[in-house]
């Protein structure tokens, strides 16, 4: 069984509350290095055997068409979870 991976991010323009907040609590906790938050989404489609660029081109499709918001959000990566190993 192959996952296909599709991250969705708010866009840079969109105000970010959770981020925000996550971002104010990080130096409370002793992590001063990071600067900056932003929130996203990620979806892991399973699919029989292993990812093809069709399922690749379907996925993208359904990011666009339903598991993103255009208005507020970008995808900003669709691929094989075995590309993350």
């Amino acid at each position: 069984m192959g996952h296909v991976v599709v991250d969705v991010m708010l866009k840079s323009e969109i105000l970010d509350p959770q981020g925000q907040a996550v971002a104010g609590a990080l130096p409370r906790l002793g992590f001063e290095q990071f600067t900056d938050v932003r929130q996203g989404k990620r979806f892991v489609l399973a699919v029989d055997g292993d990812v093809t660029d069709a399922h690749l081109a379907a996925a993208r499709e359904a990011a666009d068409k339903l598991l993103s918001n255009p208005v507020i959000e970008d995808v900003v990566s669709v691929h094989d979870l075995k590309d993350e190993q």
